[in-house]
C-alpha cells in the first residue's frame, strides 16, 4: 500500500508542476508569438533576428514565473547558477526553433506568414518538450529530502505500552 501511496504523490506532484508549467508556457508562448510576428511582420526584421529578440524577453518571463511559482518548491540553488541554466538551456531551445524556422525559411524558400507561424509553432513544440525535461534536471532541482531521524521516546519520557 505505502507504494501505490507514494506513487500517486510523486504523480500528483508531477501532475501539478506539469500544469503550472504549462501556465506559465502559454502566457511566454503568447509573448513570445506576438513578439515574433510584430516584428517580423509588422517592423519587417529578419526571420531569426525577430525569434531570437522575442524569445529573450519571453524567456524572462518564463524564468520568474517559473522559478517563483511553478518550481517554488524546489531548492533554490542560487539565483546566478539557476539563470544561467536556464537561458543556456533557453539558448538550446531556441536553438531547435531556429533550425526549423531556418529551414522552412532557407531551405524550402517558403517566406510568407504561414509557413513562418507553422514552422514557428513546431519549432516552438520541439523546444518547450527539451525545456521541461532540462530546468527539472538542470535549473530547478528537487529539494533535498530530510534525513534526520525522529526519536521514537524523548529523552526523560516514557511511553505506556
Amino acid at each position: 500500500m505505502q507504494f501505490l501511496r507514494h506513487a500517486y504523490k510523486r504523480f500528483a506532484d508531477l501532475v501539478h508542476e506539469l500544469a503550472k508549467f504549462g501556465i506559465i508556457g502559454a502566457i511566454a508562448f503568447v509573448i513570445d508569438f506576438g513578439a515574433t510576428n510584430l516584428l517580423r511582420w509588422g517592423w519587417g526584421w529578419g526571420p531569426l533576428t525577430s525569434k531570437v529578440i522575442a524569445t529573450i524577453i519571453a524567456a524572462t518571463f518564463a524564468y520568474l514565473g517559473n522559478r517563483y511559482w511553478t518550481f517554488r518548491h524546489r531548492e533554490q540553488s542560487g539565483l546566478a547558477r539557476e539563470y544561467f541554466l536556464f537561458f543556456l538551456l533557453n539558448g538550446i531551445g531556441l536553438l531547435i526553433s531556429m533550425l526549423v524556422i531556418g529551414f522552412v525559411t532557407y531551405t524550402l524558400g517558403l517566406e510568407d506568414p504561414i509557413s513562418y507561424n507553422v514552422a514557428l509553432l513546431v519549432g516552438t513544440a520541439l523546444g518547450t518538450l527539451f525545456r521541461f525535461w532540462s530546468y527539472k534536471r538542470w535549473v530547478f532541482l528537487a529539494a533535498t529530502a530530510v534525513t534526520e531521524e525522529i526519536p521514537k521516546e524523548l529523552p526523560g519520557e516514557t511511553r505506556v505500552r
